[in-house]
C-alpha cells in the first residue's frame, strides 16, 4: 500500500510539473480573447484588404501566411490578389515576366533583388500565386529612393525623373509626424544622434508606396492580402492609415504577429495592436 501511494505522488508530480498542452501559437482578437482560425477566416473573407503583419524570421507566421492564402483562394478563387513588402515596385516587370513564362525561375530569382530568406519564407507564396494565375503585386519603394528620403527628406524625390516617379505614390506625399509610430522613431534607443527628422519620413514613404500600389491593384469584389513587417500596420497606422486617407470606406482587416514566453494570454502591450494577433512561443525556431 505504501508503494502505491508513492507511485500516486510521483504521477501527481509528473503531471503537474509539465504543461500537458504546449501550443506553438494561439490566435487572439482585438480584445485579447482567443479565437479559432476558422472564425478569423470568415471575417477575412468579407474584407477588401487584409494586412498581414509578420515577424520576418518567424516560422509560424510564414506557415500561416501560406495556409491562409490557400484557404482564402478556396473562397475567393480568381478574386484573390497578393502583394508584398518584399518586392520593390520597379521589380513588377520581372515578376510579371516570370508569371507569364517569358523568363525562367532562375532568371527571375537572379534579377529580382530577393530577400535572403526568400526561398524558405516567400517563394512558397510566389509559386502558389503563379500556379493559380493570381496577381502578385510588388508594392515597396525601391530602397534607393527610401535612402534618398532618409538623407534629403521628401524634397529629394522631386529631383527624380518622371520614369523614376512611376515607382512612387503621387507627390507630394501625405505625412503626419504626430502619428505614434513615426513619432516614436525619433526616440529610438541606441540610435543617438543618428536620428534626424527624415528618419521617420523614410518609413512613411515605404508605407505610402505600399498603400498606393495596393490601391492601384484592388477593385471592388476583390480581396487583396498583403504581407509585410508587423510594424507597417500595427496599431492601425502605417499602411492602414494611408489606405484610409485615400479611401475611408475600405473594409481592412489587420493581423499582427507577436512573440511571448507564455502564449496562453496576450500581454497588455500586445493587445489591440490589430484585429487579430498570432501569439507565438518565443522559443519557436527562427527561419534566419
Amino acid at each position: 500500500m505504501k508503494n502505491f501511494y508513492i507511485l500516486l505522488v510521483i504521477l501527481f508530480v509528473l503531471t503537474t510539473s509539465f504543461k500537458t498542452k504546449k501550443p506553438a501559437y494561439l490566435l487572439f482578437n482585438e480584445k485579447g480573447k482567443t479565437v479559432k482560425y476558422e472564425k478569423m477566416v470568415r471575417q477575412l473573407e468579407d474584407a477588401d484588404i487584409v494586412l498581414f503583419g509578420e515577424l520576418h524570421n518567424n516560422a509560424i507566421a510564414h506557415w500561416l501566411q501560406l495556409e491562409l492564402t490557400k484557404d482564402l483562394h478556396e473562397l475567393k478563387d480568381s478574386n484573390l490578389v497578393l502583394g508584398a513588402e518584399m518586392f520593390e515596385s520597379d521589380n513588377q516587370l520581372v515578376l510579371d515576366e516570370y508569371f507569364s513564362g517569358l523568363i525562367s525561375q532562375t532568371r527571375f530569382e537572379a534579377e529580382a533583388r530577393l530577400w535572403n530568406n526568400y526561398k524558405t519564407d516567400y517563394k512558397p507564396l510566389v509559386e502558389f500565386a503563379r500556379e493559380n494565375q493570381l496577381r502578385f503585386v510588388a508594392t515597396n519603394i525601391p530602397r534607393r529612393y527610401a535612402s534618398l528620403v532618409n538623407s534629403e527628406g521628401f524634397e529629394g524625390l522631386e529631383k527624380l525623373s518622371d520614369e523614376a516617379k512611376a515607382f512612387l505614390p503621387p507627390l507630394p506625399v501625405l505625412y503626419d509626424p504626430e502619428l505614434p509610430a513615426y513619432k516614436s522613431m525619433m526616440n529610438m534607443e541606441g540610435m543617438g544622434s543618428h536620428v534626424s527628422e527624415n528618419f521617420p519620413k523614410a518609413q512613411a514613404i515605404k508605407d505610402a508606396t505600399m498603400a498606393h500600389f495596393i490601391l492601384e491593384n484592388w477593385l471592388p469584389g476583390k480581396l487583396l492580402i498583403h504581407y509585410h513587417g508587423a510594424y507597417h500596420s500595427d496599431n492601425f497606422e502605417g499602411i492602414y492609415w494611408y489606405l484610409k486617407q485615400h479611401n475611408p470606406n475600405l473594409n481592412i482587416v489587420t493581423i499582427t504577429t507577436v512573440s511571448q514566453e507564455d502564449v496562453s494570454e496576450l500581454t497588455e502591450k500586445n493587445t489591440a495592436r490589430a484585429n487579430f494577433a498570432i501569439c507565438v512561443d518565443e522559443d519557436m525556431t527562427k527561419t534566419h
